[in-house]
């Protein structure tokens, strides 16, 4: 099987870095030519969060998207189980790598999307309606350090699942590919799981990420201490419940009291930085656009009014400006 991992990210290196521990052969794509310079001579630095643990240096071939100037040229068949992550962020999915992705894309690529929000899918599929697209949510726990460095912070779970968008290619002839990624998937280490309702989960994940990453951006505290105070706790419950009416709405449907899924994930991430409050203080741009002003987008097409959100998407976007400023 051969994997291009697109994204030199956290969740791009511990992927990359497990899969290629496994045997897979793969290729990490960056957005820098330094990146890739080191990654290819040095590999990727991995080791577990926990006291002691012992770390190790796994080898990858990495290359910069920016040095891609045209197709990728095939030689004799095409490989039929060649799978792309796609592990970068929603502000990173612009006409260039989309572009670039076309160029990767053989006979047979499937592309798994690892990303927050919504709205990525569509725009996939409308720049490759050919190729099979699946979603990906994982909660896994990942921290990058250095341009190499990956710190695993946590045990969790992928769900992973094929997905129409937009009249987009489905993947009739994907099952023996499919028991291939799962068994690739699991001899690295991970806990994957086929799941044939994608979208609720896509809409769990987004659910929690609109509550807490930009409330923990606007307030500058980890996850843990976003509702210690009564207050901050009343306003993530009014966020929620404003975003759970509107999911729901559009099909959400959940096992468990969301609230308390809420509460439970700043528990169980105490000590975490959210991806939105570290793009904050780096003053680089936040994914506020793709989760909160998505569950705006979704409102509004299914005639919800959402002022919460919408609140909460311009208090962020000013954040930005603030700190690019």
């Amino acid at each position: 099987m051969r994997i291009d991992m697109v994204g030199g990210g956290a969740i791009g290196l511990l992927f990359a870095a497990r899969l290629a521990t496994a045997g897979a052969a793969v290729t990490v794509w960056t957005r820098t030519q330094s990146q890739a310079a080191v990654l290819t001579a040095d590999g990727i630095s991995y080791r577990e969060e926990e006291e002691g643990a012992h770390g190790f240096q796994v080898g990858v071939v990495s290359r910069c998207l920016a040095d891609l100037k045209e197709p990728l040229a095939e030689s004799g068949q095409p490989d039929k189980e060649h799978w792309i992550v796609l592990a970068v962020k929603q502000s990173h999915i612009d006409e260039e790598l989309l572009l670039r992705l076309g160029w990767l894309v053989s006979a047979g690529t499937r592309i798994l999307c690892l990303q927050n929000g919504v709205g990525h899918l569509e725009k996939l599929a409308g720049v490759l309606p050919h190729v099979a697209l699946y979603a990906g949510v994982t909660t896994e726990g990942a921290k990058r350090f250095g341009e190499t460095g990956v710190i695993h912070t946590g045990n969790g779970q992928l769900f992973w699942g094929p997905m129409r968008v937009n009249g987009s290619e489905s993947d009739k002839k994907g099952e023996k590919s499919q028991n291939l990624w799962i068994k690739t998937l699991e001899s690295a280490g991970f806990s994957a799981t086929l799941s044939n309702d994608m979208n609720s989960r896509i809409y769990e994940k987004l659910l929690i990420n609109a509550v807490i990453n930009p409330l923990t951006a606007l307030y500058d505290l980890t996850n843990g201490e976003l509702p210690v105070n009564p207050q901050r706790k009343r306003l993530m419950y009014a966020l929620y419940a404003e975003t759970m009416e509107i999911l729901s709405s559009d099909g959400l449907s959940m096992e468990s009291d969301g609230w308390q899924r809420v509460l439970g994930v700043c528990q169980t991430t105490a000590s975490n930085v959210s991806s939105m409050l570290a793009d904050v203080r780096a003053g680089r741009e936040t994914e506020i656009e793709w989760i909160n002003g998505g569950v705006s987008r979704i409102a509004a097409r299914i005639g919800l009014r959402s002022p919460l959100n919408d609140a909460i998407c311009t208090l962020v976007s000013q954040l930005q400006v603030n700190e690019n400023s």
